[in-house]
């Protein structure tokens, strides 16, 4: 088992013997190693290739998570990844909560994971496999590969939600709520928040979204978003495909749907298009995007491509 853990996220900044802690619990099941930088990852993802490690254990949120997924997918090329451990430690964890992993300190779901682990030979661990996105800015940016991305409100409410000071789960409840207060009433927050998004997107199949305001351009290969909402309850629905969503609506009426969306059902017909691709080409007409990978926001200037990326298998620890 390698595991990497994120010295600079909050939580390790908080308790910086979380490492240690970690590698105790570890033995000599495997190794603990520190992700400093975006070179240091990337010599880890080496090493542990080299050393043809069997679980690749990450510690921290989404993330740690997508930036981490990134470097070793890169690293491994074509070459078959190890399983991914999620040892939660972030603050929503939305990913490991959409897969059914069991809530715990990283420690304790490491100590988890040994337990499978040490039986593996007699019981293989138990895993879901999920695709990844490949998301690529036409500017020539490095691409990133992750679970969730979105443009428009999506990124908008992300940046009010990490702007309310300490990220935890009560903050982006609250965060929502004013936002839900300020689209009722047409506050400013909402207006900052919900800054329309103009562009197009061209699917795979040759179609193409009209140019046009957007709410938000969204797209999964899991279903959660965060707070239990699930927007891409077709993720699932082919193999090899996302779930795409371009909500073209008013703030106001999409706020109407949010019940919808938290019990994982489509929106009201003539408040979004919908549809499942392998790959699509996001383009702004203002050519400059702001999005949100996998609760990590990003900018870029030019072009998006999001296709559909490798399978991970994903150790579920119960």
């Amino acid at each position: 088992i390698g595991v990497v853990i994120n010295p600079k996220s909050r939580r390790t900044l908080r308790d910086p013997q979380a490492a240690m802690r970690l590698a105790r619990r570890l033995g000599d099941h495997g190794v603990v190693r520190q992700a400093r930088s975006i070179d240091e990852l990337y010599r880890i993802a080496e090493d542990f290739r080299r050393d043809e490690i069997d679980v690749l254990a990450i510690s921290g949120g989404d993330g740690t998570n997508h930036v981490t997924l990134t470097g070793f997918l890169d690293v491994y090329g074509g070459h078959t990844m190890p399983q991914v451990a999620l040892l939660r430690g972030g603050t929503m964890n939305t990913l490991a909560n959409s897969v059914g992993i069991g809530q715990g300190k990283p420690e304790g779901l490491l100590g988890r994971l040994i337990r499978d682990y040490a039986q593996h030979a007699a019981m293989p661990l138990e895993n879901v496999e999920r695709h990844v996105m490949r998301i690529a800015p036409g500017d020539g940016g490095k691409p990133h590969y992750g679970f969730l991305f979105g443009t428009g409100v999506v990124a908008g409410y992300l940046a009010e939600y990490y702007a309310g000071g300490e990220p935890t789960p009560l903050v982006a409840a609250k965060t929502l709520f004013r936002a839900i207060g300020s689209a009722l009433v047409g506050g400013e927050m909402i207006r900052r928040m919900a800054k329309p998004f103009r562009g197009t997107v061209e699917l795979d199949d040759g179609s193409r979204w009209d140019e046009r305001d957007y709410l938000a351009v969204a797209a999964g290969t899991i279903a959660h978003i965060g707070l239990n909402f699930k927007p891409f309850h077709r993720y699932d629905e082919k193999p090899g495909r996302f779930h795409i969503l371009g909500i073209h609506t008013s703030p106001v009426r999409f706020v109407q749907d949010l019940p919808r969306i938290h019990r994982a059902q489509p929106m009201r017909p003539g408040k979004a298009y919908d549809a499942l691709s392998t790959r699509i080409v996001v383009r702004e007409v203002e050519e400059h995007v702001r999005y949100m990978i996998d609760g990590d926001l990003h900018e870029a200037d030019g072009p998006l491509e999001v296709s559909i990326g490798p399978r991970v298998k994903l150790v579920v620890v119960r």
